[in-house]
């Protein structure tokens, strides 16, 4: 697998014209299973086709039952310079209602040992609206996060995705189905208690501290391109073009082995490239610039306007320097908004 993603680097390596790279993002999967080797051989096979400093932003994914203390020395001897923790909560309830590999004591020991062997760069998820996620509990997993000085926050309400174990608990009753009231509950107290902690809230999901905000998913929703590599990874032209990987892992490998490229595409048509960038835009801080808007989207200008009219009248939405973002209370219903805002 590493060889030929490391084969893909050098088939795709006029995919992005700006040749300095401001992210590199180890995501998808286990990366946190790649060997020092493994690590060393892709960074090479970047910097052949590549240019990158100490000040580009270099993450890895990995959950706590993955980040020993050798594993951790490794990644801390590579370029990685960020880590991606998925915590989701210190409880050991919520970690069995999720379903999750690891314990609340690992979740708390890969924190302290990633900052004892120097990788204090860290973001870390939550998930909120459990049924076993009391208000105490709740505030207890925020308060940890900031007393761990962590310097990145994501956080997400808890879905129930069809097929999977816990999908299957909840339709047979042996365990409680996810109230929306008390996950819209818990999103308000994250906001309040991260706010007075001095993080930005720079994105629905994401908080961070001053020069923290991740600059890989802030390219994500800002329209910088980008080009994924490995199976099932995607791709995005800065334009219309978005392409991606086939997952099929044996697949991918016998086609990079000969030399073609493993991918699909699709050309997104102006009415889906509004609708994203509404999407998208309107979740961040950076909101949605009216001057953006009528350089892209001059046609869309009448019908945006129109339609987040009610919102600013709600409250739910503000304008400052024509720029439109969500109030706190708009961010409870961001979906709903920007659905309102979609061109058919």
């Amino acid at each position: 697998m590493v060889d030929a993603i490391c084969r893909e680097i050098k088939l795709r390596k006029d995919y992005l014209t700006n040749k300095k790279l401001t992210s590199i993002y180890f995501g998808g999967g286990t990366p946190s299973l790649l060997s020092y080797e493994n690590l060393e051989q892709i960074f090479e096979a970047l910097a052949k086709e590549f240019n990158w400093s100490e000040s580009t932003e270099i993450t890895l994914e990995a959950n706590p039952d993955d980040l020993s203390i050798d594993n951790l020395k490794i990644f801390n001897e590579s370029p990685i310079n960020r880590l991606s923790v998925g915590i989701q909560s210190f409880a050991q309830a919520d970690l069995e209602y999720m379903n999750r590999a690891h314990n609340a004591q690992e979740a708390e020991y890969c924190i302290k040992n990633a900052q004892d062997v120097g990788l204090t760069n860290i973001s870390a998820d939550l998930i909120y609206g459990s049924p076993t996620t009391s208000d105490l509990t709740w505030i207890d997993n925020i308060k940890k996060m900031i007393s761990y000085d962590i310097p990145h926050i994501s956080a997400y309400a808890l879905t129930v995705e069809e097929g999977t174990a816990l999908h299957h608990f909840v339709n047979t009753g042996k365990m409680k189905p996810v109230d929306e009231s008390v996950a819209a509950n818990h999103f308000e107290v994250l906001m309040n208690q991260l706010s007075i902690a001095d993080y930005d809230h720079y994105e629905i999901s994401n908080f961070a501290k001053k020069d923290h905000y991740a600059v890989h998913n802030s390219n994500y929703w800002l329209g910088v391109p980008y080009l994924g590599l490995g199976p099932a990874a995607h791709s995005f032209d800065g334009d219309s073009t978005r392409s991606w990987n086939i997952s099929h892992n044996p697949n991918y490998i016998k086609s990079i082995q000969e030399d073609k490229l493993p991918l699909e595409s699709e050309i997104l048509s102006k009415t889906d490239a509004y609708n994203e960038f509404i999407l998208i835009r309107l979740r961040t801080i950076w909101g949605v610039d009216i001057k953006d808007l009528q350089s892209k989207y001059s046609d869309q200008e009448d019908h945006f306007l129109k339609n987040i009219q009610p919102y600013l009248t709600s409250g739910h939405v503000k304008r400052s320097d024509n720029i439109y973002r969500l109030t706190n209370s708009g961010k409870l219903i961001g979906d709903k908004i920007s659905m309102e805002l979609f061109i058919e």
